[in-house]
């Protein structure tokens, strides 16, 4: 496999903390955007889409700030990457600034970072943004 690169990706959204925090860290808030069904076992997340299904092991989450996984695949091979969705209210304007951090291989960059805001578009739909 090619050598992965990070990356991240800001968003500015209109929602309370609470409800973001369901939106990126529970099944049910999750398959309102990021996928089409989500499964979790012990810190086993199962990604749902058209047919097909990804396997992420939660590395770390913070209520009220973050959650991090590892893609399973990604984990075998020994690869040290992680997807991760944080956000913090703007003290100024009280919206929320969401970061997406993840990474790629430099031929598919594009595609990964149009697939996020694409994914993340659908959240803001549902957020009523």
């Amino acid at each position: 496999m090619a050598e992965m690169e990070k990356f991240e990706q800001e968003y500015l959204l209109k929602s309370s903390p609470k409800v973001l925090d369901n939106m990126i860290t529970t099944p049910s808030g999750l398959s309102e955007w990021f996928a089409d069904d989500v499964n979790i076992k012990d810190d086993v997340y199962t990604f749902f889409w058209d047919g097909s299904e990804e396997d992420a092991r939660l590395i770390s989450k913070k209520q009220g700030a973050r959650i991090r996984w590892i893609w399973m695949e990604h984990e075998e091979e020994g690869l040290d990457t992680y997807f991760e969705v944080r956000y913090e209210v703007d003290p100024m304007t009280k919206s929320i600034i969401l970061t997406v951090t993840d990474f790629a291989e430099a031929d598919q960059m594009e595609e990964v970072q149009r697939l996020w805001s694409s994914q993340i578009s659908e959240l803001m739909r549902v957020l009523g943004n």
